[in-house]
């Protein structure tokens, strides 16, 4: 297992700001952690290579580019082997609209996260890369009603 990184007061408030907003320049960072700019960098430069920040990208509203379904896939896998594993994992990797996929324990295999334009493409996705393949034994789906809470920010 990798060594955690221990994260200074500084680092937590450099990071609690860049989550709400990465676009903030130097400048207004250190502003806002109380620190200088040239700090600020470095810090995030160590946290960079120490592999707590990845990298920058913006958020988009699914809604807004006509992707307001939210689903749910529980998966179940007849093998539990390393090769039907790994056909499994390549397989949802080619899905666009799979934006998440989560090994679990419990009954299920597998957490599928969906983000779809609706419940047709839902069944699509479920018949043509996940019923189909064959690994999968079962699924158990459920969908969106509603985001009540969503984000990405990480606590620290």
């Amino acid at each position: 297992m990798k060594d955690i990184f221990h994260l200074s007061e500084l680092d937590k408030r450099i990071i609690s700001e860049i989550q709400q907003d990465a676009t903030l320049s130097a400048a207004e960072l250190a502003r806002r952690t109380a620190s200088s700019p040239a700090t600020c960098w470095r810090r995030i430069k160590a946290m960079e290579e120490a592999g707590v920040l990845g990298p920058t990208v913006r958020l988009v509203n699914p809604a807004a580019v006509g992707r307001g379904m939210d689903a749910f896939c529980n998966v179940r896998m007849k093998s539990q082997d390393a090769t039907s594993r790994r056909a499994f994992l390549r397989a949802m990797e080619q899905e666009q609209a799979i934006t998440e996929v989560y090994s679990i324990s419990g009954e299920w295999d597998y957490l599928l996260h969906f983000v779809v334009r609706g419940m047709d493409e839902v069944e699509d996705i479920l018949m043509r890369r996940v019923l189909d393949h064959d690994n999968v034994a079962g699924t158990s789906t459920i969908f969106v009603l509603r985001r009540v809470k969503h984000t990405t920010q990480v606590p620290v």
